[in-house]
């Protein structure tokens, strides 16, 4: 049996949800702000967009749980040679959609270099591989006891190397945490996301250390589905330690706050606790009761398909629109959100029209993929 097959249709749903929802939330029209909830936290706090990459990491950590399986019958150099060259392979992709199209274009329209030298380092995808990496060593090399310690030292560890050597006023803040003292000083201001109101990376190098976290648990979730099956002590298993890790989060926020860019032990559980309850839910609507007569899910299957290839396409069309000149001082992103979106739909309902349709645009290629069984594996 293929390992699509295998898995459980609840999980491909929600990989499939985690990839639709993603697009959405990068891709939001230009012309008006967007709804507060499809915006990412300032600082301190969560909103529901925070939920999405790490339930990504959460899906990749769930994908794992099928595939270690046929990795531990092969030898222990052909394990670490498809782990890494995968790692380099995701990485190399992030970094190189970072750096697309390799030139730009400057106030009047000509044609410029995009030196190396500029190109940001790490990133979404970037934070993936590092995490599929960590992730898959030690759940291949360590048992399960050690595999827990391990992620409980991450999580605390990361809180004190905050507390220790980040500003001695204001650890926790964006230009004064250890993270940006330590991508500053591992790559400069010139390879830091420059998004925010300082060159800051909230994909860093020291911040991807819970992240990995969110990996482990998606894995042990999907260990646990696949030996307890579609059964309510399943579910009820789940909802529980989900409920826990809430619980904890919550009362971890009042002193180390749930934070998404600083990616904080808080927002790992918060996160991952969320994402139990989801996979909960959709065992128990797809799983038990069969509520899927009219196949809705299969919208969703169409992205956890092909997901990275999905998102990186989806990176890269919006980057093209942006390039493609609509005007004297106009992109054609922005003009057709001018022209059209809001025109029939002003403001941030017109922003939210544009990143759905935009999404279905993705949908689309991943239906003809599907169609012609194509899945492009990373």
């Amino acid at each position: 049996m293929s390992e699509l097959k295998k898995r459980f249709l609840s999980l491909d749903v929600f990989r499939g949800m985690t990839i639709c929802f993603m697009i959405i939330v990068n891709t939001s029209g230009s012309g008006a702000l967007a709804y507060a909830p499809l915006e990412h936290a300032t600082w301190h706090g969560f909103t529901p967009t925070d939920l999405v990459f790490p339930s990504f990491l959460f899906a990749v950590g769930n994908a794992m749980s099928f595939s270690l399986d046929k990795y531990r019958q092969i030898s222990n150099s052909a394990f670490l040679t498809k782990i890494f060259k995968r790692t380099i392979l995701i990485f190399l992709l992030g970094y190189l959609m970072y750096w697309f199209p390799f030139f730009g274009l400057d106030a009047n329209w000509h044609i410029i270099g995009a030196p190396i030298s500029h190109t940001r380092i790490m990133g979404v995808l970037q934070r993936i591989a590092l995490c599929y990496f960590f992730g898959s060593l030690m759940v291949y090399y360590l048992s399960t006891k050690n595999v827990i310690i391990v992620s409980i030292a991450l999580l605390i560890g990361y809180w004190i190397i905050l507390l220790l050597f980040g500003s001695s006023t204001q650890p926790l803040s964006m230009s004064g945490n250890a993270g940006i003292y330590f991508d500053k000083f591992l790559m400069g201001n010139d390879h830091l996301y420059n998004g925010e109101r300082i060159p800051f990376d909230p994909e860093g190098w020291l911040s991807t250390l819970p992240a990995i976290v969110n990996v482990v648990i998606g894995y042990f979730a999907g260990r646990f589905i696949q030996k307890k099956g579609k059964s309510f002590e399943c579910l009820a298993k789940l909802m529980l330690v989900g409920s826990l890790l809430i619980f904890i989060a919550i009362c971890w926020n009042l002193v180390f706050p749930i934070n998404k860019k600083l990616w904080t032990s808080s927002f790992v559980l918060v996160t991952t606790g969320l994402d139990l309850l989801i996979i909960s839910t959709l065992i128990y609507v797809l799983e038990i009761k069969k509520w899927n007569r009219i196949r809705w899910s299969h919208f969703f299957e169409i992205f956890g398909r092909n997901p990275l290839f999905i998102y990186i396409l989806s990176e890269l069309m919006a980057e093209i629109l942006t390039m493609i000149k609509a005007g004297p001082h106009e992109n054609f992103f922005d003009y057709v959100n001018r022209v059209f979106f809001q025109v029939i739909a002003p403001g941030s309902f017109g922003a939210l029209l544009f990143a759905i349709c935009y999404m279905l645009v993705c949908w689309f290629i991943g239906w003809w993929l599907n169609k012609r069984k194509i899945y492009i594996r990373v």
